[in-house]
């Protein structure tokens, strides 16, 4: 059972982690929310010192002067119209969803790419159409009916970082909107589902015996790389080109990829071309492990 908030919804929590979740939080002070308690995920330690680095929705929330903590059981000290969960990263327990009303704000067009990485899923697939989707949250992974959903192209070479950007502000538009106009009972998702499992290594890795054009969606889902020389080379831009030019171009298994900046082993980025110099890469030449 959803539960919907009884009356006008004016004091939210709000649960997120990531940078991304930041312009939804900032969307419901500008729009005069009163949020009494903002949750994220407990600080982490960076590096190899005692450093703990909080996380990025945390430390805004303290430059807005909000009170801030680490445990789902903050919500028991607060009267509290709604939950808003954007990027949380954990899932809530069945428990608290018979309590108190959750929504949650996902970037993409759901059922399709229900789970962890919906942007970047999106970008590998070839999708040229992603959205988010204002959802009443359920204890299992983004099944729960939908409030509203907006459409967004993804550009031809938009990375995922940048895509994401333009969807948490459309997002933010979208979450105000809703919860200005009152929630009225949400519609259940339908189509066939998709799952955007987690990122992984595996996923970043270039193999040139791929096409180009996957090979660019690699690049633009961020954290792409090769080997050359037994050394590992980051590629953080990247185009599909066709025949011969200047430039670092390279046969793939299908097309030609240029790369347009990377970043060596211990090294800043830079230009393709002046890596290229430097390494003595040859017009032609493929990379590898």
């Amino acid at each position: 059972m959803t539960l919907i908030p009884d009356g006008p919804i004016r004091r939210v929590a709000y649960l997120g982690t990531p940078e991304v979740a930041i312009a939804p939080l900032e969307a419901l002070l500008a729009a005069g929310f009163e949020i009494p308690v903002v949750i994220s995920r407990p600080d982490t330690r960076r590096g190899r010192g005692s450093t703990q680095t909080a996380s990025p929705v945390k430390q805004a929330a303290q430059e807005h002067g909000l009170d801030v903590a680490d445990s789902l059981d903050a919500l028991d000290r607060h009267e509290l119209d709604l939950a808003v969960v954007v990027a949380f990263g954990q899932l809530i327990p069945a428990s608290r969803l018979a309590r108190l009303p959750f929504v949650n704000l996902h970037f993409s067009l759901l059922p399709r790419w229900r789970g962890a990485a919906p942007v970047e899923r999106a970008i590998l697939a070839g999708d040229q159409v992603t959205g988010v989707c204002l959802m009443a949250l359920e204890a299992e992974l983004d099944t729960g009916p939908l409030y509203s959903c907006r459409e967004l192209p993804i550009g031809e070479h938009e990375n995922a970082h940048d895509l994401r950007g333009r969807l948490a502000d459309v997002g933010a538009d979208l979450l105000v909107a809703a919860l200005r106009q009152g929630l009225a009972e949400p519609v259940p998702q339908s189509g066939e589902p998709t799952y955007a499992a987690k990122i992984t290594s595996a996923d970043r890795q270039m193999d040139w015996q791929q096409g180009a054009e996957l090979l660019e969606r690699q690049v633009r889902v961020g954290g792409a790389f090769t080997f050359w020389k037994g050394r590992r080379l980051k590629v953080h831009d990247a185009h599909v080109v066709t025949g011969d030019g200047p430039g670092v171009r390279v046969p793939t298994g299908d097309g030609v990829l240029q790369l347009l900046t990377v970043q060596p082993e211990g090294k800043a980025a830079m230009a393709a071309e002046q890596w290229a110099h430097g390494a003595h890469w040859a017009p032609g030449e493929r990379f590898g492990s």
